[in-house]
């Protein structure tokens, strides 16, 4: 696993820096692409930076919680931020829509972006 040679914090620290740099050039060059190739090199730079979460966010949980909690520790927080900021993810980019400011919406994504590099 690549973790194990990375490490697991330099993992999540790459990947919150690359959303919080990166969401807002991404999703606005990914507004403007009118090809196929380039809208896939695009999706592909995104994957990349998310890779930096997914690929370790397992083990990362797992290790925060003894395992008589385990289940509670990962099921709430997961639960309550999907409800959120997930469930909400619609109605957000509805209303930026709405509201005429479009790029909002990307900008709320690198605000929480960041947030979870501070944390």
């Amino acid at each position: 696993m690549r973790a194990d040679r990375i490490g697991r914090r330099p993992l999540l620290i790459t990947f919150g820096v690359g959303a919080t740099l990166g969401t807002v050039p991404l999703t606005t060059a990914l507004g403007h692409v009118s090809t196929f190739d380039g809208a896939l090199l695009l999706m592909s730079v995104g994957i990349v930076i998310i890779v930096g979460y997914t690929a370790i966010s397992g083990v990362v949980k797992t290790e925060m919680f003894p395992a008589h909690v385990r289940a509670l520790g990962v099921a709430l927080p997961y639960a309550i931020a999907n409800a959120l900021f997930g469930g909400s993810a619609e109605y957000v980019a509805l209303w930026f829509k709405d509201a005429g400011m479009k790029s909002g919406f990307h900008w709320y994504v690198t605000t929480y972006s960041a947030v979870s590099l501070v944390v």
